[in-house]
C-alpha cells in the first residue's frame, strides 16, 4: 500500500500532527476509493477534533501541489482525490451509482500514442475517463 505520509516526507514536506492525521486518512481511504474533501474531513475529524474543514482543504491542496495526490472531477460535482501512483491507470465511472473502476488497457495506450504521433505530437501525459451504465442482464 502506498503511504501518503512517507511520500510527503520523501518530497521534503514538513509534516505537522494534523497533516500526519490527514495523510493517514487519505492513505486508508484510497484503498477502496477516491474520497472527496468532506469524506476526508469526516474521517480526520474523528481522529482529531481540532482538524477543521479549512485545514483539510489547505492540506489536500498542498499534497496536490507536491504531487502526492491527484485531483479528479468525475462529473458528480465533487473533486475526488487519489494517491499518485507509479503505474498509470484509467477510470470507468458508473453514472448511476458513482462507482469508480480503475483499469489498464495496453491497446488503448498504443492507440493514444498513435493518435498523438499522427497529429505531430509526442504524448507526455494523459487521463482517460469513461462514463457508463451497467448493462442489465
Amino acid at each position: 500500500m502506498i503511504n501518503v505520509k512517507k511520500m510527503c516526507l520523501d518530497k521534503g514536506l514538513r509534516m505537522t500532527e494534523q497533516r500526519n492525521v490527514i495523510a493517514d486518512v487519505i492513505t486508508a481511504m484510497s484503498v477502496d476509493g477516491h474520497p472527496d474533501v468532506n469524506e476526508i474531513f469526516l474521517n480526520a475529524n474523528e481522529k482529531d477534533k481540532n482538524i477543521s474543514i479549512a485545514t483539510v482543504y489547505r492540506t489536500v491542496k498542498l499534497f496536490e501541489e507536491y504531487g502526492v495526490i491527484e485531483k479528479h472531477d468525475f462529473k458528480d460535482g465533487r473533486s475526488r482525490y487519489e494517491v499518485t501512483e507509479e503505474h498509470h491507470h484509467d477510470h470507468l465511472i458508473d453514472i448511476e451509482t458513482g462507482e469508480i473502476h480503475e483499469f489498464t488497457n495496453e491497446e488503448i495506450e498504443v492507440i493514444q500514442k498513435t493518435v498523438a504521433k499522427e497529429l505531430g505530437f509526442k504524448l507526455v501525459d494523459h487521463r482517460l475517463e469513461l462514463y457508463g451504465v451497467k448493462i442489465k442482464k
